[in-house]
């Protein structure tokens, strides 16, 4: 019998070539975390206006919600420890009192175990005293200039009968008897001394619909019923409309005056005062 002949298959192996070039391996260094505490000076004031010559907070018996941990944590304030959490403490336990001289407190930035305590944890805090903060401050004041300009463009802006509705409900009805130089200088302090407010009123269109309503009775072209209950033309005690339960009279007119009829006495009213 005949032996099978095998061949050898040779399998070409990949050619390897030495380089001259290196290969630069980047290794990304870790950033540096931002502090989550500022190290600085901050000063703490008891709200409202009072500020007494001393004031003490309580400074043990407290307690604050670890959300991570899940219960509560036992807080206190002492000189010789370096956390204000009681089941971090160490050793004996010197407590110190937290006082407020003449409605203000000064920590300096080397006490930071305190001042965590009265901005992070105090139950007390930005209700009976609150930590000043310049930035927020600034950003206030900001908010309320710019505020205050607003009102002022949009003060000088306004037109006579739009500026006398506003200021009908700030002064009441003694605002007939100004001037329009009158009018133009205390539209302008209204808006000075309450912007948002005057903002507000300026951007209701019930305003001046409801002062068109007082300035009509005021002329005797609309009445208001003794009972305060239903408008009449004033030159034929017609009936016009009905105002609805718990609801103010010119409100309701306003209200009315933006209907189909409303809209058509309106016009004719409008005309009737400025004739």
């Amino acid at each position: 019998m005949a032996k099978k002949q095998t061949k050898k298959v040779e399998v070409a192996q990949p050619e390897i070539k030495a380089t001259n070039e290196m290969v630069e391996v980047v290794i990304e260094k870790p950033q540096p975390k931002k502090p989550s505490w500022e190290i600085k000076d901050r000063v703490y004031y008891l709200t409202g206006k009072k500020k007494p010559l001393t004031r003490s907070i309580k400074c043990s018996n407290i307690y604050w919600f670890d959300e991570e941990k899940g219960y509560e944590r036992e807080l206190k304030h002492t000189s010789n420890q370096r956390t204000s959490f009681v089941d971090e403490m160490v050793g004996d336990q010197r407590l110190e009192h937290i006082v407020f001289s003449n409605g203000a407190l000064f920590v300096p930035k080397n006490k930071v175990t305190l001042q965590k305590l009265l901005s992070l944890y105090h139950p007390d805090r930005n209700s009976l005293y609150y930590e000043y903060k310049p930035i927020a401050v600034a950003a206030t004041e900001l908010d309320a200039l710019e505020m205050e300009i607003e009102a002022l463009d949009l003060a000088r802006a306004l037109d006579i009968d739009t500026a006398e509705a506003i200021l009908r409900v700030e002064v009441g009805s003694q605002v007939s008897k100004l001037s329009s130089k009158e009018l133009k200088r205390d539209i302008l302090l209204f808006a000075k001394k309450k912007p948002k407010l005057f903002l507000e009123l300026a951007t209701d269109d019930n305003v001046v619909l409801r002062n068109m309503g007082i300035r009509a009775t005021e002329a005797k072209i609309l009445r208001l019923s003794q009972d305060q209950r239903t408008f009449h033309w004033g030159s034929n005690d017609r009936k016009l409309m009905t105002v609805p339960f718990d609801e103010h009279p010119y409100t309701a007119l306003a209200h009315w005056f933006k209907t189909d009829e409303g809209m058509e006495v309106y016009s004719s009213i409008e005309k009737r005062l400025n004739a």
